[in-house]
């Protein structure tokens, strides 16, 4: 029976993936994407700190976000995971997960060309 549940559990982290992943696949979000990642400062999931070019997962998840800011502005942030149980991590509290991101960006901005950010 707990076999059952587990994989009932795993089965549903998928399909959550797989829908934040279809919210991303319409050809505006693909060009928006690509835009994203030129700037995007992990070369790791910002969850699990697995590399994403290589993970045993596959490709990586790319997530676009929607967040308001304080004037109510609504804006899209990319995020990129290594695999769909981390995009459900990431949906509990997304918030300590942006803030590791803007980290990062604001070190990368900060460090000389060609530095490797991927241990962050």
């Amino acid at each position: 029976m707990k076999k059952i549940i587990k994989l009932c559990a795993l089965c549903l982290t998928i399909v959550s993936a797989l829908a934040f992943s279809a919210k991303a696949e319409t050809a505006d979000s693909k060009k928006q994407i690509e835009e994203l990642k030129k700037s995007y400062p992990l070369a790791t999931c910002v969850v699990s700190g697995q590399k994403l070019e290589t993970t045993a997962m596959g490709e990586p998840i790319d997530y676009l976000y929607q967040q308001k800011d304080a004037n109510g502005k609504e804006t899209t942030r990319l995020v990129r995971f290594c695999c769909p149980a981390c995009v459900k991590k990431f949906t509990k509290s997304p918030d300590k997960f942006l803030k590791m991101i803007d980290e990062a960006s604001k070190q990368s901005s900060t460090m000389p060309a060609g530095h490797d950010m991927s241990h962050m």
